[in-house]
């Protein structure tokens, strides 16, 4: 765990590092019109530097006696993981509307065990109802496959 920690902390301060210096590029100070384009993102910046300093300092301290994650934490979140990673890869060959189809109808039927019915209702009502929000409604386009173009969109 303790390693963990540090190697999470350390990134995120330096992530930290690079919106406030990009920050101090836009200006941080206070102009005619109020705060300049740099001011909330460096305070920010300044803010998850101090808290990573602090998990840092706090992990140096400890024992490092307990395992980040055992191998029967380790399963769940691979089983969250993979069905996430498999949506985002076939978004790029399917469009999203489809692969988020089958991402819920899997999902729906393999960890929440439910019936087949709930699962086509949802796998298929869920996405067309965000079809239509996003792209008829609000006009913005979202990445689309054969099955979009066959109909037309």
């Amino acid at each position: 765990m303790r390693r963990a920690d540090l190697i999470t902390a350390s990134f995120l301060a330096l992530l930290g590092g690079v919106v406030v210096f990009d920050a101090v590029r836009l200006g941080i100070g206070w102009g005619t019109d109020g705060p300049q384009s740099g001011f909330f993102p460096f305070w920010l910046g300044v803010l998850m530097i101090a808290a990573c300093a602090a998990i840092f300092f706090q992990s140096v301290r400890r024992a490092p006696t307990v395992p980040f994650v055992t191998r029967e934490q380790f399963r769940p979140v691979l089983k969250v993981l993979w069905p996430a990673v498999a949506l985002v890869v076939l978004t790029q060959w399917i469009g999203l509307y489809v692969a988020a189809s089958l991402y819920t109808g899997f999902y729906m039927r393999w960890i929440g065990r439910h019936t087949w019915l709930a699962v086509l209702a949802v796998a298929i009502l869920f996405p067309l109802a965000t079809f239509f929000v996003f792209e008829k409604w609000f006009l913005v386009p979202m990445p689309k496959g054969p099955l979009e173009a066959w109909l037309g969109q």
